[in-house]
């Protein structure tokens, strides 16, 4: 984020977030760890419900913003999908703090789709852009959790969804590599998908991932309209458009020794003890 201080707002006044704890940190392990030479960051961290999120701020060395013409279908879109208890009532406190729009607005999955009729969504953006979710679940959908609202609007995290060039290539890093379990597919398209994520003519294939614990993974395959951007090569962690996504592993050395035999490109120049 450009501003930790602006974001943290954001997500506690809009989304009901609590910021849990607030760090500065530099050094080399940081850098080594980022790939970014001279790091200092703010980082922030959030809660929801049972699940986290860090906003990151680098004070040095400054990022690129998010490019104002990006879309849903760009390789470098991606979003946390936080689950409400009224989709009305979100909606309307979304409103009320001027958010902006991605969708136009909550979208209803019909019933000629099995896998998600029923899921309510609605795209909107962050402060420097970033692009976000809400998702409301009816019964017998989701996670039994997201039934146990308890009065409150926004709940938690559920997932993080990414566009994928090849589903067939991501599954074989994320269930293959890293051991996640593929959970549900489906092909949406039609008039609801196509303003829920703003793009004309899109038919996605939908992939969500979960490991034991914790938010899933969703694959975002878009079938059509074939013309979303690549991720820009030259990307860092410090450019607002980098997301990065934690998973908890036993041993850190052992998992970065199987990415190495399975020959992953690294970002990180080796393990960062921090």
């Amino acid at each position: 984020v450009s501003d930790v201080d602006r974001s943290v707002e954001f997500f506690s006044k809009v989304l009901s977030f609590e910021k849990v704890s607030e760090i500065e940190v530099a050094g080399s392990e940081y850098e080594r760890l980022q790939g970014v030479f001279g790091a200092r960051m703010r980082i922030a961290r959030m809660r929801l419900g049972d699940e986290f999120i860090d906003l990151t701020e680098y004070l040095t060395p400054k990022g690129r913003p998010i490019p104002a013409d990006s879309r849903s279908n760009d390789q470098w879109f991606q979003h946390i999908a936080i689950v409400v208890s009224d989709m009305d009532r979100a909606y309307q406190q979304l409103r009320a703090h001027k958010v902006q729009h991605t969708s136009t607005g909550p979208q209803r999955i019909p019933e000629s789709n099995k896998a998600a009729a029923g899921i309510k969504a609605f795209y909107f953006k962050g402060p420097d852009g970033h692009n976000l979710e809400l998702i409301y679940f009816p019964s017998g959908k989701g996670k039994p959790k997201w039934q146990q609202a308890n009065g409150r609007v926004f709940l938690g995290i559920d997932h993080t969804a990414i566009p994928v060039s090849e589903t067939a290539r991501s599954l074989s890093f994320y269930r293959d590599i890293l051991g996640m379990k593929l959970v549900g597919e489906s092909e949406n398209y039609g008039h609801e998908q196509e303003h829920l994520n703003n793009v004309f003519g899109s038919r996605v294939r939908i992939s969500g991932l979960r490991a034991r614990s914790g938010p899933g993974v969703e694959f975002l395959d878009y079938l059509t309209p074939r013309n979303g951007r690549p991720m820009p090569p030259d990307t860092r962690a410090n450019d607002l458009w980098h997301w990065q996504t934690a998973i908890r592993v036993g041993r850190a050395d052992v998992a970065a020794e199987k990415l190495n035999n399975a020959r992953v490109r690294f970002i990180s120049s080796g393990v960062a003890k921090i």
